[in-house]
């Protein structure tokens, strides 16, 4: 059965709405008491002159808004719910931005770092200023450099001092994004720093360690894409070198209704670069990311040049800043009640002198 688009909190109070009928017939009543009272006029010629000069349909029009007030009313105090589009209000964005070494490479001009940032910057100034975000910033390793906040200046300031690394954890920025959104309850000592510590642990805990079973809270999973309060948007060229496995980090997401949105930097045909002596063919690994974005029911885009990395971010703009929600709407029921009963009330002044 297709579920209706709109339902009630108090539907018992709806019996009410049968009182309308009554009104109606009260309404009728008088009106022919009225007539009768006119016919006992002692003159006939005067009960001609005064129909001609009645109000005709003007006289209806007043009752009439009035009863639609006292409908509106009605439906108000049943407190109706209907799902509406209504920007999201407690909306969080982590950017997952990559720094390893492949990001120099110019297949992407200037560079695919410079175009990722330029692009990241251009999407925080498209956002509504109630969205917040936060910064991930992964190579090797991956840790937020900015926490999440409604401050555009702080982020487009962390962008600015990305410093490109060694290798590239992206499984790991996905389980970091996960530990900023959820607080406690990602267990980050799954994740691989190699030797460094995790920067969300105890202060002398190393990663490497054991948690203590107060370091994550027990979750239920829930369907993948059901989470609305929070997206990850993952810039990447997608070649993960070390961290945690993409795939793992991608089910992680999933189980707690996180849409993942994967943006690929650079071309399926890469190019060699230098970095501290070494040389590599970096190529953009779509089909990881694609998996990702499959995973968590989010959407992969391909960002080949600087200009269509920014259209990808506008894009992401407006999917993510708009959603569909369950809204109590009794207060634009109550608002169309009360202009109804001024507009009857101005009508029945301007046409007849008095509110009857």
């Amino acid at each position: 059965m297709k579920s209706l688009p709109v339902s009630f909190l108090w539907p018992e109070l709806l019996w009410l709405l049968l009182s309308l009928p009554v009104l109606v017939l009260l309404y009728w009543w008088l009106m022919r008491r009225r007539r009768r009272s006119a016919l006992q006029l002692a003159s006939l010629s005067i009960v001609r002159e005064a129909a001609g000069r009645g109000p005709g349909w003007r006289r209806h029009v007043p009752p009439v808004l009035l009863l639609l007030a006292f409908a509106a009313m009605l439906l108000a105090a049943s407190r109706p719910m209907a799902t509406i589009v209504l920007p999201s209000t407690q909306q969080t964005i982590i950017l997952a931005m990559d720094v390893s070494g492949s990001m120099r490479a110019t297949d992407v001009q200037p560079n695919r770092l410079v175009a990722s940032q330029n692009a990241a910057k251009a999407f925080l100034q498209e956002l509504p200023r109630h969205v917040k975000v936060g910064i991930v910033a992964f190579a090797g390793s991956a840790q937020v450099v900015q926490p999440v906040t409604l401050s555009r200046e702080d982020l487009n300031a962390a962008i600015d001092k990305f410093q490109l690394q060694r290798a590239t954890a992206i499984g790991s920025a996905i389980v970091v994004a996960l530990s900023e959104l959820f607080p406690g309850q990602v267990d980050l000592a799954s994740v691989t720093y190699g030797r460094q510590r995790d920067p969300f642990a105890p202060q002398g805990r190393a990663i490497d360690q054991k948690p203590s079973p107060q370091d994550a809270k027990p979750f239920q999973p829930v369907p993948a894409g059901s989470y609305s309060s929070a997206a990850i948007i993952l810039l990447t060229d997608g070649q993960r070198t070390t961290g945690v496995d993409i795939e793992e980090a991608a089910h992680m997401a999933a189980e707690r209704g996180v849409k993942v949105y994967t943006v690929g930097v650079g071309t399926v045909e890469g190019e060699v670069i230098g970095f501290e002596g070494w040389s590599m063919r970096v190529r953009l690994d779509e089909e990881s990311l694609k998996d990702v974005a499959r995973v968590t029911q989010g959407e992969y885009f391909y960002a080949g040049t600087a200009e269509n990395l920014k259209k990808v971010y506008e894009s992401l703009s407006t999917r993510l800043t708009v959603e569909k929600k369950e809204t109590e709407i009794s207060g634009l029921l109550a608002l169309a009640a009360a202009v109804l009963v001024m507009l009857s009330a101005g009508l029945s002044l301007f046409w007849f002198g008095r509110i009857a």
